[in-house]
């Protein structure tokens, strides 16, 4: 019997987190990508759920989602692993799960850790010497919100809106944020956030 969605607070930040089975990779190559970003905005917009960050990782995905409802988020994800699931394993020829259970999420409660949350989902690649730098990593939202390249995925936050007058303003504002990245403390509050479902936030 499926498991009933998770409820969260409509309208508030939630930093969703899903890994590969076994740590295994959940992308392969680019198609796969596509793929996910595809699946991805067809679930946010169905089931109206606003993406202002994202990183694809090689075994794992970073998410910065505000739902509309407080089911949308659950929602979205499950829909968003059955159409990517589905595709993945009938184009490497293979079955069963792709994801180590259900995503882990966290809700943020402040604007200064939203905004820590998005420099830790963009850094993510940096972190883990992918890239050397944000810009440098496809498969992120940082081209868009730091430099201003066209995604229809991406919702603007009121607090990315609120960093400047106009787009222009409001991305060098951002691409500042990154000059300094974030503390140890603020990383290590994110991650036991998500890891154990708590919000963050002072």
């Amino acid at each position: 019997m499926p498991r009933p969605p998770r409820t969260t607070p409509s309208n508030v930040p939630l930093h969703i987190v899903q890994r590969g089975n076994n740590k295994k990779p959940c992308f392969i190559g680019t198609p796969d990508y596509c793929n996910y970003l595809r699946a991805l905005a067809n679930s946010s917009q169905r089931y109206e759920v606003d993406i202002h960050a994202y990183a694809l990782m090689t075994n794992h995905v970073h998410l910065l989602a505000t739902p509309r409802e407080n089911t949308s988020a659950s929602k979205m994800m499950q829909q968003l692993g059955r159409e990517y699931v589905q595709k993945f394993n009938r184009v490497h020829s293979r079955s069963g799960t792709l994801w180590e259970g259900r995503y882990r999420s966290s809700q943020i409660l402040t604007d200064r850790y939203l905004l820590a949350c998005c420099r830790y989902i963009e850094l993510n690649p940096v972190n883990a010497g992918m890239v050397d730098s944000p810009e440098l990593y496809r498969w992120s939202s940082y081209k868009t919100n730091a430099l201003g390249k066209p995604n229809g995925l991406i919702q603007p936050h009121s607090t990315w809106l609120a960093l400047g007058h106009c787009d222009h303003d409001r991305a060098k504002a951002y691409r500042r944020l990154f000059s300094f990245g974030n503390t140890a403390t603020e990383n290590a509050q994110i991650r036991t956030a998500y890891r154990k479902g708590r919000p963050v936030g002072e």
